[in-house]
């Protein structure tokens, strides 16, 4: 059989537990008894709250997990950006990663693996709203923001919350197959492979903090004018600072080019109005700044990997 175990702890997003162990279950029910997952929650001693209050006990404490896993799998939760892990769970992974054969985690359960120093030189992920944080706590890590999930090795990590059942689904598909991992996903009411990264669900454009800066001038007169050219000449104009200073506000501040600033706005609108209106591809084009729905449609592709439609159906506000 193959072991698994989910390691948690107090605050533990509750999803990221039961997401991940309900794929396996399910995975059982298809398997032969000698393929099944063997899934057992590694954790504090004692009975422990969840994030949203549920109450847990797992199976094994910390310094009970002695022996390896096929899979040893850190849950996220909310706190997790902020907060020092426990000591003894630090302990317990860094001992278990070592004697297993593959190691991962669900959302922010990424940050345990950084402080259990497991990510240096690693290709990592994470949810959106924490990637810029987790780069920044550990700069040696290589964290892709857009994957849903990401395997390095024998290192897996997944984006945020749900995120956790497409890596589990990734991983019954390398251990059994594409049918059986079809076969779970039916069953789960989920889809195998989810089209397009986490690009999809997070803006590109946030209001910068002080409304009266530069950069929010700028932000404001982009929006208002995604159909014109706007050119770095154009827009450095607006604020009366030459290109190279202009340049130099945007590295600094945006942390991006003028170009690629402008496009980011241009995709956020688009997106807006594929979720909110039923206004035809070309006009959404025009209104945006792309010109042709063709154009929109090859930025679409190369920065969230998917087309406009698929978009449009995948997030389009229903109607009451």
């Amino acid at each position: 059989m193959r072991s698994v175990a989910v390691i948690v702890f107090p605050g533990v997003q509750a999803i990221d537990v039961s997401g991940p162990m309900d794929v396996f279950e399910e995975a059982n029910a298809l398997l032969p008894e000698g393929d099944r997952y063997l899934v057992e929650v590694v954790g504090p001693e004692g009975i422990f709250a969840a994030s949203n209050g549920m109450r847990m006990e797992a199976h094994r404490t910390y310094d009970e997990a002695t022996s390896g896993y096929d899979l040893v799998l850190v849950a996220g939760g909310p706190k997790l950006p902020d907060d020092l892990p426990d000591t003894g769970m630090l302990e317990c992974i860094r001992r278990l990663s070592k004697i297993s054969v593959r190691t991962g985690s669900v959302c922010t359960g990424t940050f345990v693996l950084g402080h259990a120093g497991l990510l240096g030189g690693k290709r990592v992920t994470t949810h959106w709203q924490n990637a810029d944080a987790l780069a920044e706590r550990f700069p040696d890590a290589v964290v892709d923001r857009d994957r849903i999930y990401v395997k390095d090795g024998g290192l897996l990590t997944s984006a945020g919350v749900t995120a956790g059942i497409d890596l589990a689904l990734a991983i019954v598909r390398e251990d059994h197959g594409t049918e059986i991992a079809l076969t779970v996903a039916k069953r789960l009411v989920v889809v195998a492979q989810r089209q397009g990264g986490q690009s999809q669900f997070s803006p590109y454009v946030v209001a910068p903090a002080d409304p009266k800066s530069p950069l929010a001038a700028i932000s404001e007169f982009v929006m208002a004018n995604l159909r014109s050219r706007l050119t770095v000449d154009e827009l450095a104009d607006h604020i009366h600072m030459s290109r190279r200073s202009f340049a130099r506000l945007f590295a600094e501040q945006a942390r991006t080019t003028p170009a690629e600033f402008v496009e980011n706005a241009r995709l956020d609108a688009a997106r807006n109005l594929l979720e909110g209106s039923r206004l035809a591809l070309k006009e959404i084009a025009f209104e945006c700044g792309f010109g042709t729905p063709h154009r929109m449609r090859q930025v679409f592709l190369r920065r969230l990997s998917v087309t406009p439609g698929q978009y449009r159906a995948s997030f389009q506000q229903m109607e009451e």
